[in-house]
């Protein structure tokens, strides 16, 4: 394991809530003075979940997000890992997943300490895997939860809504996930393979954020872009 980040993976460092982190472009969120690496919505098992209701999604996805966090994880060798809710797609999500695939979470989950904040997707623990579940969780002055509130304090970490951000560049709509804040709060964007994106300028995030410092900090190929309010564009 590398002992320190992949300085191609990141744009930079931001500050939330006085907090300092890194926005991966992988889509996780690393805080180095706590050790602390926080993801949001893997989504395990939705493949089999939809082949449960007769829609057959090719049964990579679990493979793919897994990989991908084995991948951050060695870059930045964390204390504590965080999975903001929705880790898995459904409630059965951890039962179904294949031995070779909870051996390599296991792995993955050595060393560190490791939180499953509850989801809407996944209200309780995942079966037969360590690790704590909580509802929502303070360390320092951050604040760790699934979804969202309007009006929650400074130093919100939340995840579910998926923030994705649209740019024209060249003449041309570029859409892609993004971290979501106005360095107050933060909003993750989805970890999981087979997740999708809500535009920041959707409905939905209506009282979550001051426009007037907003960025969407949009996951490159290798780096991530800071876009700033005027720039963004509707889906």
């Amino acid at each position: 394991m590398n002992a320190e980040p992949e300085k191609s993976q990141f744009a930079g460092e931001i500050v939330i809530a006085g907090e300092l982190a890194v926005c991966d472009a992988r889509g996780a969120l690393y805080f180095p003075d706590l050790g602390l690496l926080t993801v949001s919505d893997l989504h395990l098992e939705k493949g089999s979940a939809f082949a449960r209701r007769g829609q057959l999604l090719p049964p990579y996805d679990t493979a793919a997000t897994l990989q991908k966090l084995a991948g951050v994880i060695a870059s930045y060798t964390p204390r504590t890992v965080i999975s903001l809710g929705d880790s898995f797609h459904d409630g059965g999500g951890a039962n179904r997943m294949p031995q070779p695939f909870r051996d390599s979470l296991l792995e993955l989950m050595l060393g560190c300490e490791w939180l499953w904040v509850a989801g809407n997707h996944d209200p309780d623990a995942p079966a037969d895997l360590p690790g704590t579940t909580v509802d929502e969780l303070a360390i320092g002055g951050l604040r760790f939860r699934h979804e969202p509130l309007p009006g929650a304090s400074a130093g919100e970490i939340a995840g579910h809504l998926h923030p994705g951000a649209v740019v024209v560049h060249r003449g041309r709509a570029v859409r892609r996930r993004c971290f979501a804040t106005d360095g107050d709060r933060l909003i993750m964007p989805a970890f999981g393979a087979y997740t999708g994106m809500l535009n920041v300028l959707d409905k939905a995030y209506k009282g979550l954020f001051r426009w007037e410092t907003f960025v969407a900090h949009m996951l490159g190929d290798s780096r991530v872009f800071a876009i700033s309010r005027r720039l963004l564009r509707g889906s």
